[in-house]
């Protein structure tokens, strides 16, 4: 009987041992790791349609898949393949595929590779966490977004703590790690870099307390050892011919300007394209600069990756007073008309306005309104100059005004989509307002003078339908259809060549939609509100659909929080974010 017991002991303490040391064993696992090929910038321009690299997966932002064993016929046979139980956290996280490896991003800037196949654990890195200061830069820490880039044989992590940091891809043990600014003052990273042969090229956020006077700035980085190579600077330099726009406010008190997402690259033109967030703080009455365009603010650059030279920019709404961020996605497409190829860039800012221009030039094409706005009056059909409504405009503390979008946009930083099938792009829409004003406040380490109050609101003639999908023609610029609910939109949207556009909202229904109708194919409720950015991949002939899933403040603040006003958002602490994949069942 000894002798049994004492067996039975020694297998459950070596099966304990096995599990506790599963996750680095796995490491001897080679066939899997062995799999990954390094990026070459001929991959990364030319990726396998199994593949995805890059958080919209490609250099133009398409946020599309050339993948159709998933399609319109079979979407509603989607089973559960897998799920990844996620860190605690805001959910807006971007999952990578090479070679049937997945590398995800998560709150607390921790970075797990899996097998895409089944989400065994290969490597785990987690980033030390800082002695912050102040709160602020605390929550950057706790936000899971797409903060990782793949080149070579290395992952590349920006950080809450205004790190970048190179991982090994087979390993995941750091290969360099670099210091950008001073994340104690506000300094931050909140999206992850664009590698553009050999550069890693990033846009530091948190531009917003006196001690990061001078505004936020784009550096890029030798891939190899991490030496910065060259910096620029989002709000105008005395040196800048754009200096006048400041209004003689001095440099260092300038502020502002973040960059909160990822750019694109256009590889003939040899052309990196990012977004600007608004000047801090938000209303020229705390700012006490009076009216002014206050470049480069909610704008587009276009910038060499070679010098960081600006090369050109458009400006989408100057002397922004409500925080309405231009910061997000742009998509970059070739449109044919008349004959004629012409490059094109689309992007919308939280205005819900989306603009076309000329990739090459700056120069503006057209313009669509799609959510309710009120803070643009009219802009220039020639030009795209934009006239702002001075009615919203707010002139003294405590003054009540209904501004339209909210504070969380007609769109945020859930990204659009492109269709090359549908030649259209999908936005991610939300109609709201808010009530606004501003507001005196002591001054208080990290916090500005005056700033900004808002409380939710539907937008006028809305029937309480709160998000929105809507396929807009490229060439032409007319809305093709589109699909309302009552639930925001909550994640990103995704396109596929099975005629699919997969996305989901912030009372956990996910959804795939026909991309050339906009008719609901499949939807499933899911353990929390859809966030992140569902992407989907091959591995060894079968495609996978993956769901980033979880804690999201765009429920919160889409409506007035009544039961009557919108569906039951489901919002769930931190720890229900999970990452949940499926895939069709075996064919018979």
């Amino acid at each position: 009987m000894l002798r049994r017991s004492m067996t039975w002991m020694m297998t459950w303490m070596m099966a304990v041992m096995a599990l506790a040391l599963w996750p680095f064993s796995s490491l001897a696992e080679q066939p899997l790791v062995k799999r990954f090929t390094p990026i070459t910038d001929h991959i990364a321009q030319n990726p396998n349609p199994n593949d995805w690299l890059m958080w919209r997966r490609t250099y133009n932002s398409w946020g599309y898949s050339p993948l159709k064993q998933i399609n319109k016929d079979n979407v509603r046979q989607l089973q559960l393949a897998w799920a990844w139980t996620q860190e605690p956290g805001n959910q807006e996280a971007a999952p990578l595929v090479r070679d049937g490896i997945m590398y995800l991003s998560q709150s607390n800037n921790v970075v797990h590779a899996l097998d895409a196949t089944n989400g065994n654990l290969i490597w785990e890195y987690r980033h030390p966490q800082p002695n912050l200061k102040g709160s602020y830069v605390r929550r950057q820490l706790t936000r899971a977004r797409n903060s990782i880039a793949l080149y070579g044989d290395r992952v590349f992590l920006a950080t809450g703590d205004a790190r970048l940091v190179a991982l090994d891809a087979r390993t995941g043990k750091i290969i360099w790690n670099v210091q950008v600014a001073d994340y104690n003052v506000g300094f931050n990273y909140t999206a992850g870099p664009l590698v553009v042969r050999g550069k890693v090229i990033a846009g530091i956020s948190g531009c917003t307390t006196p001690d990061t006077g001078g505004g936020c700035f784009l550096t890029a980085h030798d891939a190899d050892t991490g030496k910065e190579l060259w910096r620029t600077y989002t709000i105008a330099r005395s040196s800048d011919p754009a200096d006048a726009t400041w209004n003689g406010i001095p440099e260092h008190q300038r502020k502002g300007g973040s960059l909160w997402g990822t750019g694109s690259y256009d590889p003939e033109l040899n052309l990196i394209f990012w977004g600007t967030a608004p000047p801090i703080p938000h209303s020229e009455l705390a700012r006490g600069t009076g009216p002014g365009a206050h470049l480069y603010t909610n704008s587009t650059l276009a910038i060499d990756p070679d010098t960081g030279k600006i090369v050109w920019h458009f400006q989408h709404l100057p002397g922004d007073n409500w925080n309405l961020d231009h910061a997000f996605e742009r998509v970059l497409v070739d449109v044919e008309r008349g004959g004629e190829v012409r490059p094109v860039l689309l992007t919308a800012g939280k205005t819900a306005i989306v603009w076309a221009l000329d990739r090459k030039t700056g120069k503006y094409l057209w313009h669509r309104e799609t959510a309710y706005q009120n803070v643009i009056s009219k802009i220039n059909p020639e030009t795209g100059k934009v006239t702002l409504n001075r009615d919203v405009v707010p002139t003294k503390l405590g003054q009540d005004l209904f501004v339209c979008p909210s504070l969380y946009g007609g769109r945020i930083w859930q990204a659009s989509a492109y269709s090359p099938d549908v030649k259209a792009i999908v936005m991610p829409l939300a109609n709201m307002c808010n009530e606004y004003k501003v507001v005196e406040q002591p001054p208080t380490p990290g916090e500005d003078y005056g700033r900004g109050r808002f409380t939710p609101r539907h937008a006028p003639n809305n029937n309480g339908m709160v998000g929105r999908v809507e396929a807009i023609d490229v060439t032409t610029g007319k809305p093709l259809w589109k699909h309302e609910r009552r639930a925001i939109i909550s994640g990103s949207l995704l396109t596929t060549g099975g005629g699919l556009v997969i996305g989901g909202d912030g009372n956990r229904r996910a959804f795939a939609l026909d991309a050339q109708t906009g008719s609901v194919l499949w939807e499933l409720p899911l353990n929390s509100s859809i966030g992140g950015f569902p992407m989907t991949y091959m591995v060894d002939g079968t495609q996978y659909l993956a769901i980033p899933t979880g804690s999201s403040i765009l429920p919160q603040f889409s409506a007035p929080l009544t039961p009557e006003s919108i569906a039951p958002a489901d919002r769930k602490r931190g720890n229900g974010s999970m990452l949940l994949v499926f895939k069709l069942p075996p064919a018979e």
